[in-house]
């Protein structure tokens, strides 16, 4: 999360972002309904007709964009976020899974989706925990009502208030979880689930928990009409790969769970004969990769003399919070102490597991924050690490493992810098969309919100980071546009090594992609 000081400070120019883009036309015919369903972690290379044959039927008969980027972190929450708001993290203000801003948290880190986190922070900062506006916000100050719906926390991410006064928000509603806003809703969402309240238990696949939360939506949320927007946020495969690793027997059938539910949407959307109307877009919210081994790094730090920890008693300068987000871990140096950090940055260069660091000094063998779309705020981390991977194989054939601050060697996970754990999944489908097209140019998550707009006929505001995929639309007439890619390196002689990285970046009309990073310290 942005620090508090700064969200207020940028709050006072939030009416700004709501003004829109001018680079394009909106859509001269806007489609009646837009439905947005993400499949949690889904790799775009598990897309296939013996796993999920809806997706496959929706990709070959619409858009499958192969070159799709999360953004940095690529985790749930940072990618909650940005399609919510189609808005990078250094933008919208939500860096990570878990953070430290002492501002918010003077001790301990926190989970950003929690809803005491969302509650606090909407209060510390009127109303500004992500810093820009959602799509569902801007549809609502347009008039157009929404329904949002998710098994996990970060579905709020995209309709959170709790202050419903005017008669679109009282006609939106938000699910998350089992919960909902505005409450009272509980009794109507049990009675089409035969019953039962939301399943308590996370299982693999979540099966369950997932069934819930669609039939939720398409047999009560549903009942009296389609919104223009409505998103449907399903927990697996994430919460399969987790726990088993990616392409074991569990994860392919958390894929087949996730895509018996985009059945049942496109199922109730033909017997609502809107299907011919509506267009839909499955996306992930990140890639995925498998884990190979995994260093205690606050317990490595402590062994190499620094002053380490997950949770701080009484910090002191110079001390330092580890936090741990699977492939990336951040580091924060109280006070900002840049002796500690060069000290820090001089250890990890020898490293076996560190992969591309980001420093918020000028350090050599580095990036800035900056390169990796953080902005350099007064709570951002002294050092982003995204620890190393590698191209080679699980048991079961999947390529892509990395290193984690904690985790089980041989389950899955993400939040790195990999090639495979930035790579996600994104599918165009309906009367806007091209027939039967693979897209190579590159696209990303924050892209998502400005199309979606542009469909429903709106202009996307300055506060969004992304662009309209009119390459991948039915009215372009133009040629798709070309990548401009290129890679940054950075080098370092460290004692006994020389420390080398870089960051390959593809860009398309000014909009970044992250596609990989990595390093290594080769003896000299």
């Amino acid at each position: 999360m942005i620090s508090v000081l700064h969200r207020i400070g940028a709050a006072l120019l939030l009416a700004a972002a709501f003004s829109p883009l001018h680079a394009q036309p909106v859509n001269p015919t806007p489609v009646e309904h837009v439905v947005l369903v993400v499949w949690d972690g889904m790799r775009p290379d598990f897309v296939s007709p013996q796993y999920c044959p809806t997706l496959y039927s929706l990709a070959t008969n619409g858009v499958f964009f192969r070159s799709h980027h999360p953004a940095y972190v690529s985790s749930t929450e940072v990618n909650g976020a940005a399609l919510a708001t189609g808005a990078n993290p250094g933008h919208n203000g939500i860096l990570a899974n878990t953070e430290y801003d002492p501002d918010f948290s003077f001790l301990s880190s926190y989970a950003t989706e929690g809803t005491d986190a969302v509650r606090r922070g909407d209060v510390m900062t009127g109303g500004h925990y992500i810093q820009t506006p959602t799509v569902a916000e801007i549809l609502h100050e347009a008039g157009i009502p929404t329904i949002i719906s998710g098994s996990k926390p970060v579905a709020q991410f995209h309709d959170r208030s709790r202050v419903r006064t005017t008669p679109v928000q009282k006609q939106s509603v938000t699910l998350y979880e089992g919960k909902t806003i505005p409450r009272g809703l509980a009794d109507k969402l049990k009675k089409v689930n035969d019953d039962k309240a939301f399943p308590p238990t996370i299982t693999q696949p979540n099966t369950a928990q997932d069934n819930w939360t669609t039939r939720a939506l398409t047999k009560e949320l549903w009942k009296g009409g389609i919104p223009k927007y409505t998103l449907l946020w399903l927990s697996d495969p994430d919460k399969s790969q987790h726990e088993t690793g990616v392409g074991s027997p569990t994860s392919l059938e958390g894929i087949e769970s996730s895509d018996k539910n985009l059945a049942e949407v496109v199922k109730t959307l033909k017997e609502k004969g809107v299907w011919e109307k509506t267009d839909l877009m499955v996306v992930s919210d990140h890639g995925f990769s498998t884990i190979s081994r995994t260093p205690d790094v606050t317990a490595i730090l402590k062994k190499a003399g620094f002053q380490a920890f997950t949770k701080l008693e009484d910090p002191e300068k110079g001390d330092v919070m580890v936090v741990g987000l699977g492939g990336t871990a951040l580091l924060y140096v109280v006070q900002h102490d840049e002796t500690v950090t060069r000290g820090l940055i001089d250890f990890l260069q020898t490293t076996p597991f560190a992969g591309a660091m980001f420093s918020r000094i000028p350090v050599e063998g580095t990036f800035p924050l900056e390169a990796v779309g953080y902005a350099q705020t007064n709570n951002a981390p002294d050092i982003i690490l995204s620890l190393r991977w590698s191209s080679e194989t699980n048991g079961y054939g999947a390529p892509g493992l990395i290193t984690t601050v904690g985790g089980t060697a041989g389950k899955g996970s993400h939040a790195s810098l990999s090639r495979f754990d930035m790579n996600n999944t994104l599918v165009g489908h309906g009367p806007d969309f091209k027939h039967g097209v693979v897209s190579h140019v590159p696209s990303g998550n924050v892209d998502v919100g400005p199309t979606i707009l542009w469909l429903l006929g709106m202009e996307p505001p300055k506060s969004m980071d992304g662009r309209v995929l009119h390459e991948a639309l039915s009215r372009s007439t133009t040629p798709p546009p070309v990548a401009e890619v290129k890679t940054l390196e950075a080098t370092r002689d460290v004692g006994l090594f020389r420390w080398e990285q870089y960051l390959k970046v593809s860009s398309v009309g000014g909009t970044r992609y992250f596609d990989e990073a990595n390093g290594t310290a080769v003896p000299k």
